[in-house]
């Protein structure tokens, strides 16, 4: 399987990751609708957080999935383009950075107690299954398109795997805010869950901005 993978051509390796991001857009579009209104429902600022991070991925893909098809119809690669639409996925980590911390604080500090969501639990634990395997297709394409010499979509496919991934991460602290507050009604654990995507949304909206975004783990 691997022979046959380094055999394909770039055009090929666009609709394979083109299919990857079909797949991304759907799971995320249920993903987000659930995860709002659920979230709004429930007061949770995590579970609305982790539904807007849906959103965002959603514009991610969206764009990762207009250049590949550029390239599939075109067989040819737009580095400016490449660099702009990276740094639209750049300013998706900083506004959804920017959206956490301030909703978190303002709950934090008015002490509103967000309500049980079982739906919220539901939809953060299959995010759990869901949103690594996606990132790890990606990666493993971006990596066929370095060794096809196209570094531009293997650079703006890291990138998109990592905003997969961050989603992931934030469905794992989303998931154990809503549990905590749900088993032992700990409503702090919410909102405090949800500011540890920060940290990473920052960093990694930084390195995109740079066109420097590697994810570590790569195949």
């Amino acid at each position: 399987m691997a022979r046959a993978d380094s055999r394909l051509t770039g055009p090929r390796l666009a609709r394979r990751s083109l299919g990857v991001e079909f797949l991304t857009i759907g799971w995320n579009v249920i993903e987000a609708a659930v995860a709002v209104v659920s979230g709004v429902i429930a007061a949770s600022v995590a579970l609305t957080a982790f539904g807007i991070d849906s959103g965002i991925e959603l514009v991610s893909a969206a764009i990762v999935a207009v250049r590949l098809r550029s390239l599939i119809v075109t067989k040819e690669t737009n580095e400016e383009k490449e660099r702009r639409a990276l740094r639209v996925v750049a300013v998706c980590f900083y506004a959804l950075a920017v959206y956490v911390l301030v909703d978190a604080t303002l709950t934090l500090s008015s002490g509103e107690h967000p309500a049980a969501s079982p739906i919220g639990i539901g939809v953060t634990a299959a995010a759990l299954v869901v949103m690594p395997a996606l990132a790890a297709a990606k990666r493993h394409l971006a990596n066929r398109f370095d060794a096809d010499r196209l570094s531009g979509f293997a650079t703006i496919l890291r990138a998109d795997a990592a905003e997969t991934a961050l989603c992931a991460v934030l469905a794992g602290t989303t998931l154990l805010g809503l549990g905590l507050n749900a088993l032992f009604g700990w409503w702090w654990a919410d909102p405090t869950a949800s500011l540890v995507v920060v940290y990473f949304a920052v960093n990694e909206g930084r390195e995109a901005w740079r066109g420097e975004l590697v994810c570590a783990d790569d195949d």
